[in-house]
């Protein structure tokens, strides 16, 4: 089998990896003792799926997202603007914890820039376009969450979230592995070996993500307790955001004048969130887990049962009803 047939197959058959993990992870948590925390290993699965996530977005096409200025208004409307303003209604309805409307915020506030491109390939959205404009994705989110923190939180904001801890986690889990992909980018246009290298890794982001996934129920799980009656009173909020954030993302897009598989796209990336690539920003608040990482693979879990309904009804968004007319023109 080919590298690009492994890797459609990968992507393809996503859904059902990252929950067969998610229920591997439950196994192994059930029978490996308490005592044997795989908390450790949870920043390192990141550091590695951070890197090869990266690898996919196409640093290089940062000027060519910037020429479209209707699409790339359009997304940043309804990314920063519109889904911050939905998340400030449906936060309402969070448990009062300051540790879960922090993850609640840090996972809703984010749009995603990996797999969120393969769905909206799969719901005939303009997935070029949206891989295309990755890069801004990521450095808005990044530059704006910190202050988006500021404006929820208010004074809590500099207690739960502290400079120190969380710029570490930003250097080595975000900058240093981002800067790496870019160099391998580099590297592959200008050799062989690293083209080859880097088509290799190519095939890595699912399995990558379906580890993180599995030491996260590892770690997670066997301290649930304390996050269970959060993350039960999540589930409806996430579901809400999984039913809203994708029409507002197309009202956006309609807004702005945009063709349908554009609009579709800004539906995808408005309904799509960066969870498990924010995830370490989130461990680096002094006692994150297990509540942090639970409300955030919370709203992974229902994401990734929305997409496959994503795929199926966003694609009618858009498309041109068939008049009497057109039937009685057909021979």
């Amino acid at each position: 089998m080919r590298r690009e047939e492994l890797r459609d197959l990968l992507e393809g058959w996503q859904v059902s990896i990252y929950f067969g993990a998610v229920l591997l992870g439950a196994l192994v948590a059930m029978i490996v003792p308490g005592d044997a925390s795989l908390e450790w290993a949870i920043n390192p699965a990141l550091a590695l799926m951070l890197f090869v996530t990266f690898l996919q977005v196409p640093l290089s096409a940062l000027g060519q997202a910037i020429r479209d200025m209707r699409f790339l208004g359009a997304l940043l409307v309804a990314n920063f603007v519109a889904v911050p303003l939905l998340v400030a209604v449906l936060v309402q309805f969070a448990p009062a914890q300051p540790l879960v409307v922090l993850g609640v915020l840090i996972v809703l506030l984010c749009p995603c820039i990996d797999y969120v491109v393969t769905f909206s390939h799969l719901g005939r959205a303009d997935a070029r376009l949206l891989l295309a404009t990755t890069p801004v994705l990521l450095i808005a989110q990044m530059l704006l969450l910190p202050a988006y923190l500021r404006v929820f939180l208010g004074s809590d904001a500099a207690e739960i979230v502290q400079a120190g801890p969380f710029l570490h986690a930003f250097l080595w889990l975000i900058l240093i592995p981002l800067a790496l992909a870019a160099a391998c980018q580099f590297w592959a246009k200008r050799q062989l070996t690293g083209e080859r290298i880097t088509s290799v890794l190519g095939l890595l982001p699912v399995p990558a993500t379906a580890l993180v996934l599995l030491i996260v129920i590892v770690a997670v799980l066997p301290q649930l307790n304390a996050a269970l009656p959060a993350v039960l009173r999540m589930l409806p909020i996430y579901v809400v955001f999984a039913v809203v954030a994708p029409l507002i993302g197309w009202l956006v897009a309609r807004g702005f004048g945009l063709n349908a598989e554009a609009g579709r796209a800004i539906a995808f990336s408005a309904g799509t969130r960066n969870s498990l690539v924010v995830l370490p920003l989130a461990l680096a608040v002094p006692g994150a887990i297990p509540i942090v990482p639970a409300i955030i693979v919370a709203q992974t879990l229902v994401e990734l049962l929305a997409q496959p309904a994503y795929i199926r009804a966003l694609p009618l968004l858009g498309r041109t009803p068939v008049t009497r007319e057109d039937i009685a023109g057909r021979p």
